[in-house]
């Protein structure tokens, strides 16, 4: 049996190096940022879900962006599509639970809205069907996604794929990086 100690230091170096690996998604992670000021300085809005913990990341990112992140600055609108348990069970027990984040991008975007995607798999079907209501509505779609992006890699405008085994790094990894795009957006809409 693993000590705490030996536990420890494989999750912090493990860890490390999946963040590490963020930094090949560099360009992806500026197109990302850009979309979302273009959207925000436009009067358009953000739309953001995942299931589960990709859920809470998706609540925190919508958080961000609709109170601060850190700089004092005026609220940009941000909607976490993972909240309101009426509508969510209303739609899963009507449409199925793969129309759960579909029908909520049918209802509130519109053309030139950006709606985050988080999938730690890439397999989840309503992510999937999220992403191809909103471009069918002509949104703009970012896709954070883990292992191989799964059947959601490649539908997306911008894809952000955490290449990992372990879902709990591809978390660590998709918060991070939700983090920075936060920290690079706040700092391009304070110039605005």
């Amino acid at each position: 049996m693993d000590s705490t100690s030996e536990i420890l230091k494989s999750s912090i170096a493990a860890a490390t190096k999946t963040l590490q690996s963020v930094v090949d998604l560099e360009s992806q992670i500026t197109k990302a940022a850009e979309l979302i000021v273009d959207c925000l300085t436009n009067g358009k809005k953000v739309l953001a879900c995942g299931n589960g913990g990709s859920a809470a990341d998706a609540a925190d990112f919508c958080t961000e962006l609709a109170c601060r992140f850190v700089e004092d600055r005026r609220p940009y609108p941000a909607m976490n599509l993972s909240q309101g348990g009426s509508l969510i069970t209303a739609t899963g027990n009507d449409y199925g639970f793969e129309e759960i984040f579909a029908r909520q991008v049918r209802a509130f975007g519109n053309p030139s809205d950006v709606l985050i995607a988080i999938s730690t798999s890439g397999k989840s079907k309503n992510i999937q069907r999220a992403i191809e209501e909103a471009r069918d509505r002509k949104l703009k779609t970012i896709a954070v996604l883990g292992r191989d992006g799964g059947a959601s890699a490649g539908i997306a405008d911008v894809d952000l794929i955490v290449k990992s085994d372990s879902t709990a790094r591809i978390q660590e990894a998709h918060k991070f990086i939700l983090h920075v795009v936060c920290e690079i957006c706040e700092t391009r809409l304070l110039r605005k």
